[in-house]
């Protein structure tokens, strides 16, 4: 290992981390402290360029899925409108949460695909039979989902849940809202549990 300049002249020496050299440190305090901040500038740089390209985007898919297509869901209840409701708050929400654009299934990295098993829109959570309010009442509903993400590159399964549950309360005639409410809750658990597989 070739040293530059001698101890004697104060100045000009190199200081040596394992074989690489890093010259023009001084010696003392002064230069003690140049030397250290440039090694940590070093490490710095090397950990980033380690890990550039490595890893899951900040949504917490892997990096290679950009685009998804959101095929409609079975739909095995006999709710109609459940399918198209709850297949466009995923494409969307998948694209805001997640930062994953919709694409057609030929062409997408990943597809979103599964079922909706259950939905009870029916069931009883408050009632008022005030004579000067007149008769109201609060309902609950549920929505039961089987949802799976699935790699196209090489047809792994990025998530997959089986059973998810969604529930939503609305008050008498307005069950569409119950309804929204159960999709939204779907919905998150499933931003959720795709973040957090990686």
């Amino acid at each position: 290992m070739a040293m530059f300049g001698s101890a004697s002249e104060g100045v000009g020496t190199a200081v040596a981390f394992g074989s690489a050299i890093l010259p023009g440190a001084r010696t003392g305090q002064r230069g003690g402290r140049r030397s250290i901040g440039l090694f940590l500038l070093v490490a710095l740089v090397f950990t980033s360029g380690c890990f550039s390209g490595y890893g899951f985007q900040a949504g917490g898919l892997p990096r290679h899925i950009r685009t998804a297509a959101v095929l409609p869901f079975e739909n095995e209840t006999p709710l109609a409108e459940l399918q198209a409701e709850l297949t466009e708050v995923v494409r969307t929400q998948l694209q805001k949460r997640l930062g994953v654009r919709n694409a057609s299934e030929a062409r997408a990295d990943a597809i979103v695909r599964g079922t909706i098993t259950r939905y009870d829109p029916d069931v009883a959570v408050a009632f008022s039979a005030d004579p000067n309010q007149g008769s109201t009442s609060r309902r609950k509903l549920s929505l039961v989902v089987d949802i799976e993400i699935v790699d196209q590159l090489d047809g792994s399964l990025i998530f997959q849940r089986k059973g998810l549950r969604g529930e939503g309360e609305y008050s008498e005639g307005a069950e569409a809202t119950g309804r929204r409410e159960a999709i939204d809750r779907i919905v998150a658990q499933l931003i959720e549990g795709a973040q957090s597989q990686w």
